[in-house]
């Protein structure tokens, strides 16, 4: 962000107090360089703390492909009913949505380490308590609560960093992670441990409460009066969220990253029952196909985080998505189980960086001072996707049958491409203000 005499004397105090990269010129300002992942020193154990919350958040959204037709089986579900666990998180990422740069403002990223994975713990624990289906789709709004804000905050703070785009597919292959180990080790419990499928979410517990504690102790110092005052200049502390939502980007990015994570969700989500009731395949091969989904995603994101720099996130992307209109016309006309699941695997690679490679974006196209806002608001509402599209897949496979999953994510892919050219030249490196 662009540096004034002024603003370097009012911030001159906590200037001295982060130790920053020194000051560099670009386009004839002199602007100071971003904090690293390892400078300060603090930041190492930060990025570690962060990496872990999205291990566990990978594996709340993996878990969920596995452990449907168990849920759908206990409580004698129809595919609508089922898919109101998917639909249930989206008003805690509405709320997160509307309210994650104000809530940075009171309490800081201290503050919200330790807010939402104890909102995680909450609902976890009573999943794993295993009460009537109503109550389970009650609780999960918490779920998404907790994950809207963690998803914001840290996909925000890795976004002011050097090395921003290697980071954020490091960030995101750790979700992918999660969400592939997920599948794995329910699908294990249930099949081949004969326990139920909610004693999960006793480990899904245990590892949020450690992660109150991981998160709050690296981001301890980061209070909300720091927050204001690294973030905000020229007395603009408020309503940075309407000003991040006049922008078109935000918008436009906010829709994208709807349509994909609901895309991600849908195909991770009903991959199994897909298997199973489609592919006429048996259980545990079937949750096995979810972990070939996740962990072409993951590998994607690690891979291609390292590739998508040097051909630039627009044309990068814009590639990724064309491949992957071929991988799942391959996923959905080729009727074999081997095939389906190489296929699927492959849809996850070239998927896997284009969250991290949106991110990339708004931090390009928008000034840092509303990247929280932004950020924050296109990751909820990309939140909202998760919920909002299996739940519309569960309702037209009620209708028309579970065969209807690959027709509807081909079309998910084609709209994602459009939404993707319709954004702006991106500058190679910062926000060109």
């Amino acid at each position: 962000m662009p540096a004034t005499p002024t603003n370097q004397q009012n911030g001159s105090s906590a200037l001295t107090q982060i130790p920053l990269e020194p000051f560099a010129q670009a386009n004839g300002q002199v602007v100071q360089a971003r904090e690293r992942w390892n400078r300060p020193r603090i930041n190492t154990y930060r990025l570690a703390a962060i990496f872990f919350a999205f291990l566990v958040f990978g594996m709340n959204d993996g878990s969920y492909g596995a452990l449907v037709p168990y849920i759908e089986q206990d409580y004698h579900l129809s595919y609508i009913v089922t898919s109101l666990v998917f639909l249930s998180p989206f008003a805690g990422y509405t709320v997160a949505a509307l309210f994650s740069d104000r809530l940075h403002m009171f309490v800081g990223r201290r503050g919200i380490a330790i807010i939402a994975p104890s909102c995680k713990v909450i609902s976890y624990a009573v999943i794993a308590a295993h009460p009537p289906y109503p109550a389970v789709v009650a609780i999960l709004a918490i779920t998404g609560l907790g994950n809207g804000l963690l998803d914001a905050a840290w996909n925000a703070w890795i976004g002011t960093l050097a090395q921003t785009n290697q980071l954020l597919g490091l960030l995101h292959g750790f979700y992918g992670l999660g969400a592939t180990i997920s599948p794995l080790i329910s699908t294990s419990m249930i099949t081949q441990g004969h326990l139920g499928w909610w004693t999960f979410f006793y480990i899904m517990t245990g590892l949020s409460a450690l992660e109150i504690l991981t998160g709050t102790w690296a981001f301890w110092s980061e209070t909300g009066a720091k927050y204001i005052d690294v973030n905000r200049t020229d007395g603009a502390d408020k309503g940075m969220t309407r000003k991040a939502l006049k922008q078109k980007v935000t918008w436009i990015c906010a829709s994208f990253l709807l349509c994909y994570v609901g895309l991600e969700v849908s195909l991770g989500g009903w991959i199994v029952n897909f298997m199973i009731r489609v592919r006429k395949a048996q259980p545990f091969p079937s949750g096995m196909t979810a972990t070939g989904f996740w962990l072409g995603l993951t590998v994607g994101r690690v891979v291609l985080g390292f590739i998508t720099p040097m051909i630039g996130e627009r044309i990068a992307v814009s590639a990724y998505l064309v491949v992957a209109v071929g991988c799942e016309l391959v996923f959905w006309l080729v009727p074999q189980f081997i095939v389906s699941a190489v296929a699927v695997a492959l849809v996850g690679f070239f998927t896997g960086p284009i969250f991290p490679s949106t991110i990339i974006a708004v931090t390009k196209l928008l000034p840092s001072e509303m990247h929280v806002a932004a950020i924050g608001f296109s990751a909820a509402v990309g939140g909202s996707g998760a919920a909002l599209l299996p739940f519309a897949i569960g309702a037209i496979a009620q209708a028309k049958g579970p065969a209807t999953l690959q027709p509807i994510v081909l079309a998910l892919i084609a709209v994602l491409l459009g939404i993707w050219l319709t954004l702006p030249r991106m500058p190679k490196r910062l926000h060109e203000a």
